[in-house]
């Protein structure tokens, strides 16, 4: 994970989530999942978060190709009203949203440093920074178990492909800071060249 910059909502956001999210609160203050399911007005905001935020998924740092899910950060069914606000939303992939469901340990993107996340390399797998309070890093490794960000091979095979495509310059650094941010601020903070990624890799 990467810190994400909060974006402003996009101008007709009111007028097509807000406002008819809270006709809707009104007369069902506190909605079911399936309720809920009828009233999913923050979808219609999903293409304008993927562009807002230029497709990179808040919890992965990895480019999201489709609109990607929009995740609550605060879960809805805890907060209603918090249901219908930008301010409340962040760009996932369906994967991830899956696993943070109404998890309320996992660390906000918008309030994270860059420098708390590291990546273990072969390994590709996600750490706490060892160098932070241990209140921190127990948030930290919270956060990748909550989202499985290693217990999912999924996310470290990728992260290794993509790595190994730089070490052998199939893609560029350019490529990883637009596609693959997390990865490209781990490169530059190890001080990687791909020669070196290419020990690393053995390849």
């Amino acid at each position: 994970m990467i810190r994400i910059a909060h974006k402003p909502e996009y101008p007709d956001f009111d007028a097509q989530v807000r406002q008819p999210g809270a006709t809707f609160l009104a007369n069902c203050p506190n909605p079911s999942s399936a309720q809920y399911r009828k009233k999913n007005y923050w979808s219609r905001a999903a293409p304008e978060l993927h562009a807002a935020y230029s497709g990179i998924c808040a919890y992965t740092a990895v480019y999201l190709p489709q609109q990607g899910s929009v995740d609550h950060f605060r879960p809805k069914s805890a907060f209603p009203q918090l249901a219908y606000e930008w301010s409340n939303f962040r760009l996932a992939s369906g994967r991830v949203n899956s696993a943070k469901g109404s998890k309320a340990e996992v660390l906000d993107p918008f309030e994270i440093e860059d420098d708390w996340f590291h990546l273990d390399i072969p390994e590709c797998l996600m750490r706490a920074n060892a160098a932070l309070p241990r209140e921190t890093r127990v948030r930290i490794n919270a956060t990748i178990n909550s989202l499985r960000l290693n217990d999912d091979d999924h996310y470290a095979q990728d992260r290794c492909n993509i790595l190994m495509e730089y070490a052998s310059g199939d893609v560029t650094l350019g490529f990883l800071h637009r596609r693959y941010p997390f990865l490209a601020k781990e490169v530059e903070r190890q001080g990687l060249e791909p020669d070196d990624l290419r020990g690393l890799f053995r390849m």
